[in-house]
């Protein structure tokens, strides 16, 4: 008597984006296109009632005083940091594991980024390690609040307040993400949102907008993002050219009703993955997103961690599965950064993270049936 060998393989092919933004545009396509056309009839590009109305909104939805629009999520962090007068030969302590952005706008400005690894579990900034980081020239700590979760505040909050250092939310994967019930870019001095195409809320190219409670700092970001001039020709500091624009503004405007839906669908396909993963009993082979308690984790990636992750990839790609790994290469490890004189071996966290660190499809029209087939690819991979 002969037995039938069991497979393990998905028995039909589909294709399965990492991202799918036709998907989120079909759904708004007449609303956009009207708000796209109001702006055009209008001839008003620059700083107009449409960036005035996105900063209200979004100041009420981080449950902050004061939101300023700016040209991208990268210049939110400039601006920030050129706020709070850090300058050259400063240091401003922050993780060696983000986008690249977080330490270039530090070093933009010739001060040090001064690195600290991470939490293993949780990807981000571990905070027992920063203290130990703080020198004479500290002058902020830049937190990131990695793949939509929140770093622990609490702790580093406390750390800000007896050091007497601002801390810079980099929470440009995070809008909507909560710690302990407070919106993430309002626990710091400031916060920083981008609304790169792929971000939960995304516009239809670069933009950014910084958040904060303090009215001396808003007024100077303000001034810093058209080239420090309160009125035209007229400039009462040294600042950058910088401005969301009125087209980028009124396409967030038409998204940003849906936030909280597509964030909650995002949330959604996370615990739904994490039960089909169960099922597939391959919780002791991939390790799953680590969501620490009290927190709302908003899922702008679904990130998780396999030793043979370039195996994987593979195996993964064959079934028209889309993946991204973020980060491949630590920031501490970038050949630009290495007047920093960092090594190999510096942040073992933060280089265990890089090596097997990968992210699955998890966009809020993402179907159940399409995540059922992505377990059952990484099932066949491992069976």
């Amino acid at each position: 008597m002969s037995t039938a060998k069991i497979s393990f393989a998905p028995t039909n092919t589909m294709n399965v984006p990492l991202l799918d933004l036709h998907a989120q545009h079909n759904q708004l396509r007449e609303e956009l296109h009207s708000a796209v056309l109001r702006v055009m009839e209008s001839q008003q590009f620059i700083l107009g009632p449409e960036v005035q109305a996105l900063e209200e909104n979004l100041a009420r939805y981080t449950q902050t005083a004061h939101a300023i629009g700016c040209a991208s999520g990268s210049d939110a962090l400039l601006l920030a940091l050129m706020a709070l007068g850090v300058e050259a030969g400063d240091e401003v302590i922050t993780t060696p594991y983000s986008f690249f952005a977080t330490a270039s706008s530090i070093a933009r400005l010739g001060a040090r980024p001064a690195f600290v690894d991470i939490e293993p579990h949780t990807f981000n900034i571990d905070p027992a390690q920063v203290e130990q980081a703080i020198t004479p020239r500290t002058r902020a700590i830049m937190p990131v609040h990695l793949f939509g979760q929140c770093a622990d505040m609490n702790a580093l909050v406390d750390i800000g307040t007896r050091h007497s250092l601002p801390i810079i939310e980099d929470a440009a994967q995070a809008i909507g993400a909560e710690d302990y019930e407070r919106r993430a870019g309002s626990m710091g001095t400031i916060g920083c949102f981008s609304f790169y195409p792929t971000k939960n809320l995304g516009g239809a190219g670069d933009g950014g907008m910084i958040v904060t409670g303090d009215a001396e700092i808003a007024k100077r970001l303000r001034l810093l993002r058209v080239h420090g001039s309160a009125s035209k020709y007229h400039h009462q500091m040294l600042g950058i050219n910088s401005r969301l624009d009125e087209l980028q503004a009124a396409v967030l405007r038409v998204k940003l009703p849906y936030l909280e839906q597509w964030s909650a669908a995002r949330e959604e396909n996370a615990r739904r993955y994490k039960r089909l993963f169960a099922e597939a009993e391959l919780v002791d082979k991939v390790a799953l997103p680590h969501v620490r308690s009290d927190v709302r984790h908003i899922f702008n990636q679904y990130v998780v961690r396999v030793p043979e992750r370039d195996k994987l990839i593979e195996h993964l790609k064959q079934s028209d599965i889309g993946t991204e790994i973020y980060y491949p290469v630590p920031l501490h490890l970038q050949e630009c950064f290495r007047y920093l004189g960092y090594s190999e071996g510096n942040f073992p966290a933060a280089e265990q993270a890089a090596r097997e660190s990968l992210a699955l499809p998890v966009y809020a029209e993402l179907k159940a049936t399409q995540q059922q087939y992505v377990v059952d690819v990484i099932r066949s991979f491992y069976h």
